[in-house]
């Protein structure tokens, strides 16, 4: 009985703070999916028929709505089994409910059925691959960020980054340029 309650304690105070980031899951995912339709719309081939910004247009915004229904039935089914959100179940559950609820609007009970099936596989798989690859993504943002500017730009390129006596003398020769042009200017006037 002490375990089951303990568990049910440490179940609640993850639950709390699991609960916190939920409109983030969903508004990211689908912003980031909008994004990636319409790359694909970009480069698809009915682009060159039905013009290229409505095909981009009308593919990110599939892409973001099956993503939106996909991450706020996984987040519906978070809540109800309340987990955490990176568990795979949850994953599973959001895509056979999003892909039998937009299976049945495209293609009536047989296609519900594709669709349910379709949508946990590709869900749990991105899902699964994503929490694999965190911890590499999350290291190389902490490693840009703790990296001091030892980037430079090499010596033969047109941008060059000025210490301040060199920023000194090119405001310098900016100010003789400008005073002789205008000099110039004053005696085209004056004949």
């Amino acid at each position: 009985m002490s375990e089951i309650s303990s568990e049910g304690a440490s179940t609640g105070a993850s639950d709390s703070r699991s609960s916190e980031g939920w409109k983030q899951r969903i508004i990211v995912s689908t912003l980031l999916a909008g994004v990636v339709g319409g790359g694909a719309g970009l480069i698809s081939k009915h682009g060159k028929t039905l013009g290229v910004g409505v095909t981009a247009a009308s593919v990110a915004a599939n892409f973001a709505i099956a993503t939106g229904c996909y991450c706020s039935a996984r987040e519906i089914a978070r809540d109800a089994r309340a987990s955490i959100p990176d568990d795979l179940m949850n994953s599973m559950v959001g895509g056979l409910a999003s892909g039998a609820i937009l299976g049945r609007l495209q293609g009536g009970q047989l296609g519900a059925a594709k669709y349910a099936i379709l949508f946990a596989a590709a869900g749990t798989a991105v899902d699964f691959t994503t929490i694999q690859l965190r911890p590499y993504f999350q290291s190389f943002i902490s490693s840009v960020r703790d990296r001091k500017s030892n980037w430079s730009l090499p010596e033969w390129s047109p941008i060059q980054i000025l210490d301040e006596e060199a920023l000194a003398a090119k405001r310098a020769r900016e100010e003789q340029q400008f005073a002789q042009r205008r000099l110039g200017e004053f005696r085209k006037e004056e004949s």
